[in-house]
């Protein structure tokens, strides 16, 4: 009886056979470790006199990597992983969205109008010129809504509505 080495020797090229056959060509290494181990399995298992061990060992180290292929494919339907750009685009959306989220906290007790000048100012970043033009209003309109708006804010912030 041959030590195991020596089998693994002589069935190396087997396993990368099956390897090829099978079209693995993502985790070579892995797929070859469960090779390994599937002949092992078959070398404890295997009975001399129902037949040669070569076609049992290929047997068992097909089945066992095709077994291994569909827990990957499946794993892989499950569970997607995007490329870099859209963990870029998503981070960045995050930051975007906790900013607002943030600035709309500050907004409790303020009318629509308020709201969207809080928003054009501070998320938008435009100026209370850029806000006229879009509203259609005159300047000092804007400039007044800016005023009474910050002072609900600080009436906000000195009572306990906000926390800065």
């Amino acid at each position: 009886m041959e030590s195991f080495d020596e089998i693994v020797e002589n069935y190396r090229p087997m396993i990368y056979h099956v390897m090829n056959t099978l079209s693995i060509y993502k985790n070579q290494d892995e797929f070859f470790q469960t090779g390994l181990i599937a002949l092992w399995d078959a070398h404890r298992r295997f009975d001399h006199e129902k037949g040669e061990f070569s076609a049992y060992a290929y047997a068992y180290i097909k089945g066992r990597m095709m077994t291994n292929l569909t827990k990957h494919r499946k794993n892989e339907e499950r569970n997607v992983h995007p490329d870099e750009a859209f963990w870029e685009n998503t981070i960045e959306e995050e930051k975007q969205w906790l900013e607002l989220e943030q600035l709309q906290n500050y907004c409790i007790g303020l009318t629509d109008k308020q709201k969207q000048w809080v928003i054009d100012t501070f998320y938008k970043g435009m100026t209370t010129r850029d806000i006229a033009e879009k509203e259609n209003l005159s300047l000092s309109a804007i400039k007044k809504r800016k005023a009474v708006t910050l002072a609900k804010i600080r009436g906000n912030i000195e009572r306990g509505v906000v926390e800065v």
